[in-house]
């Protein structure tokens, strides 16, 4: 017998898997509306057999609240339990890059047009596309996303979203802003916008108790963070996270729901600064570093990011998780700079502590 979203939450509930959550709860009837309408059979077209899309529908849902809150794991449960198979469940930022991508090669044909066909193909494909991390930072993106949201919705593909922020803080202060105001009203038109306020993080409290800081950085601390990879993400390698800053993209290897993973080498081996810190910072609530070094003088300058990523983490309320070849107060004991790491020494022991980032 087909069960209801709300059944399978409960039901997932009274295995443990999940903690009971009102207000995630309360989401589960207007998500069931679009599992119910999506797997209602479509009419056959005259010819061939070819299937239409519906032209009417109950629309999309943007869902938005802090992190932590539960969004992308509800957005999961809608998208396994919908049985359709023209269905797609997808990183925002990852989605916008195929998109980029398409129109170039469209481009090379010489249509008027490079998003229609891109547009197009999509929705050939699709009826349902579920879009995790909605964040548009990056003018290029702006730009297009609102035609291609409603070629996307007039062709009946139903979008299901999750973000951090309202609508109207979508781009907020972005360049040529004014004219990405309209697909804030498409958003509002089209989509029910709810919001989750849940009071519960339930990162933080995944880790509540948990160590999350592994000495020396060998084979155990790497199954250790492997398994609160897995534990806060539930998923593989997740994709990686690219980040926009001054024009430049900041690749991130591992990326999913918010939580980062990263070698110290991949964030301070290459010359990025306190701007890339920070966009990173405000776009993660964990990130995981592996296999942070010994530092000396003969690393000064990947010792520097170090403590530059540090003190963007600390001031962000990152939670941390890493793996390194000595406690923190070991890690830096001479040369230049060793007096000065110090405080960062002090905000990784800060960082342990079971409520950082709570407040």
């Amino acid at each position: 017998m087909r069960q209801t979203l709300t059944e399978i939450y409960d039901a997932r509930v009274a295995e443990g898997l999940i903690r009971p959550d009102a207000a995630q709860r309360a989401i589960l009837p207007a998500l069931e509306d679009r599992r119910a309408w999506l797997e209602t059979p479509v009419k056959k077209g005259l010819l061939g057999g070819l299937f239409k899309k519906p032209t009417e529908g109950p629309g999309g849902l943007y869902l938005w609240g802090g992190v932590g809150r539960g969004k992308s794991m509800l957005m999961d449960l809608f998208e396994q339990a919908t049985d359709i198979q023209a269905k797609r469940r997808v990183h925002f930022h990852a989605f916008m890059q195929e998109i980029h991508h398409g129109m170039h090669e469209a481009r090379k044909t010489g249509v008027d047009d490079a998003l229609a066909p891109v547009a197009r193909a999509v929705a050939q494909d699709l009826r349902l596309l579920a879009f995790d991390e909605m964040q548009i930072t990056d003018i290029t993106d702006a730009m297009i996303v609102g035609r291609l949201f409603q070629m996307l919705m007039e062709a009946g593909v139903v979008i299901v979203t999750t973000s951090n922020r309202p609508p109207e803080d979508l781009y907020k202060n972005g360049l040529n802003r004014a004219l990405f105001l309209p697909f804030i009203a498409l958003l509002r038109e089209r989509m029910d916008v709810i919001a989750l306020e849940s009071e519960t993080d339930y990162r933080q409290h995944r880790l509540t108790g948990a160590e999350v800081y592994f000495t020396p950085a060998d084979a155990r601390a790497r199954a250790a963070m492997d398994a609160l990879w897995s534990e806060l993400t539930g998923v593989g390698a997740g994709s990686p996270l690219v980040l926009e800053v001054q024009g430049r993209k900041v690749e991130i290897p591992h990326h999913h729901n918010a939580v980062a993973r990263a070698g110290f080498w991949d964030l301070c081996g290459r010359p990025l600064g306190p701007a890339d810190y920070l966009a990173l910072a405000e776009r993660v609530r964990v990130l995981m570093i592996e296999d942070i070094p010994h530092l000396s003088a003969a690393n000064y300058n990947e010792a520097k990011r170090f403590v530059t990523l540090i003190d963007a983490l600390y001031e962000g309320k990152v939670r941390l998780i890493a793996s390194a070849a000595d406690q923190p107060e070991r890690l830096y004991l001479e040369g230049a700079g060793a007096f000065e790491f110090e405080r960062t020494a002090s905000r990784l022991r800060e960082m342990q502590a079971l409520d950082w980032g709570s407040a």
